[in-house]
């Protein structure tokens, strides 16, 4: 438990799975926001400037955590990833630099005249920086996974003395992975939101409060979902074929495929079943589908998938890890699809109207359920991806075990534990706060901003309407 490898992965999967929530969070909202503020401009309805303003505190809540969780993951690949950092400055090193260069301080620059530019600034100038901290977010996402999908199918370089030459930096940009991975978790990040969204309103239409109000928010959320979570679905099953292609071994622990199927006859898929690494094979399988992963990954009932035992031991990812969180982040979007088929058809039943809508009471708190669920299939989904890369830092060039900084085993447990309970005071801080926003429900009282109220502004000066826009 002391060695500093095992340590240092640990402490950044912790890292990077309490920052993803928020970072993925940060990319929904601002999505929500832009097409919000934009209804409101296009239409005038009041509805959508007070649907703005309340979920756009819960944005600035979650921001916050995000930047603070988010600053050590830049950190560790100096401190606990140091050979890992030298050996890949050349394009590695400049991803995570365009990510602060050209997406979170693009996101943070606009994110003041979001905020408080509501009296400041003209109608159209704020729209613009909404949609400014909404494209930063997206490009922070971007550049992110650029650089994880190209630790997953290394491209656009050499490997000469233990050192990634880059000789094609849109080789290297462009890797096979990334255009599915960077959609894939795009996707991911909106479908999460949207069940956020969409679960906050079913509670408060269960606690009966601003029925109006959140049926609208709610519907919003439906009709978002109507396409993105078909389109979730898509994306993984292209994400999946791209492993298969890519990194077979991978595949091969998602799915438990110990054995490569003989042609002419098809590899079965597993539903459930348990991994035993010591036989290379399954100690049991429940529900066994004949020819079933073939059709998945090839699209034919006798494609051919290669199976683990066609790699060394040493180059095998574990099995259990990867093969059961895949299954939970499958389960839970297949789930989240039944929901959103379901309310859809209680909505064309008239069930989703203000009046009636507080009586679908099973429906209602099914949303309420799904809050954490879009999380975990993040969180699950992650894992499959980052476990089943292993035993490679890069996949096919560089072992974890060589990435990894030969630093004192207390010394990374000790900044682990440090982690370890600030993570969890950020988490309950943001619990207490957001309990409170969304307890206080939204603002429908506060004058609308327009034209008279910069008149107003600018004759009695910004400080006096900087303090009537923060009373209200």
């Amino acid at each position: 438990m002391m060695n500093y490898i095992f340590l240092s992965r640990l402490q950044f999967a912790l890292t990077t799975s309490f920052h993803i929530i928020w970072a993925s969070t940060s990319i929904g909202l601002t999505i929500l926001l832009v097409v919000l503020e934009g209804l409101w401009l296009k239409t005038g309805d009041e509805v959508y400037y007070r649907q703005t303003r309340f979920w756009g505190k819960l944005f600035l809540l979650n921001f916050a955590v995000g930047a603070m969780s988010g600053l050590p993951l830049e950190f560790q690949f100096g401190t606990n990833w140091g050979p890992f950092a030298a050996a890949t400055h050349g394009f590695f090193g400049n991803i995570l630099g365009f990510e602060t260069v050209l997406a979170f301080m693009v996101e943070a620059g606009f994110l003041g005249i979001m905020l408080f530019g509501w009296r400041r600034v003209s109608r159209r100038m704020h729209y613009f920086a909404t949609c400014m901290v909404a494209l930063g977010a997206s490009a922070s996402a971007f550049w992110i996974m650029v650089a994880s999908s190209w630790m997953q199918t290394p491209a656009g370089g050499v490997w000469e003395g233990g050192r990634f030459i880059c000789t094609s930096f849109w080789g290297s940009l462009f890797n096979p992975d990334m255009p599915w991975s960077v959609a894939h978790m795009w996707v991911a990040a909106l479908e999460a939101t949207l069940f956020l969204v969409g679960g906050v309103s079913a509670w408060q239409i269960l606690q009966r409060r601003h029925l109006d109000f959140y049926a609208r928010s709610l519907k919003l959320a439906l009709i978002a979902a109507l396409v993105i979570t078909p389109l979730q679905i898509w994306l993984g099953d292209g994400s999946g074929r791209v492993v298969a292609r890519h990194q077979p071994a991978k595949l091969g622990a998602i799915e438990s495929h110990w054995r490569t199927n003989p042609p002419g006859q098809g590899a079965p898929l597993k539903i459930l079943a348990w991994p035993n690494p010591a036989r290379e094979d399954n100690d049991w399988v429940f529900i066994n589908i004949p020819d079933g992963l073939s059709l998945l990954i090839t699209h034919t009932f006798t494609g051919q998938v290669r199976g683990l035992r066609d790699f060394p031991p040493a180059d095998r990812p574990p099995v259990a890890i990867p093969f059961y969180a895949f299954r939970i982040m499958a389960g839970i979007g297949f789930l989240l699809a039944f929901l959103m088929l379901w309310t859809g058809w209680r909505w064309r039943r008239g069930a989703l109207a203000p009046e009636k809508i507080g009586e679908q009471k099973w429906l209602l708190y099914a949303w309420v359920a799904s809050i954490p669920l879009g999380y975990l299939a993040i969180e699950t989904g992650w894992l499959t991806r980052e476990v089943g890369r292993q035993p490679w830092v890069i996949y096919g060039l560089m072992r974890t075990s060589a990435g990894a900084s030969p630093l004192p085993g207390a010394t990374v447990l000790t900044s682990l534990i440090v982690y370890g309970v600030v993570y969890t005071i950020l988490f309950g801080a943001l619990l207490i706060f957001a309990w409170r926003i969304i307890n206080k429900g939204p603002d429908l009282a506060s004058s609308l901003p327009g034209r008279e109220a910069a008149r107003i502004a600018t004759a009695t000066g910004p400080d006096q309407a900087f303090s009537a826009e923060q009373n209200s």
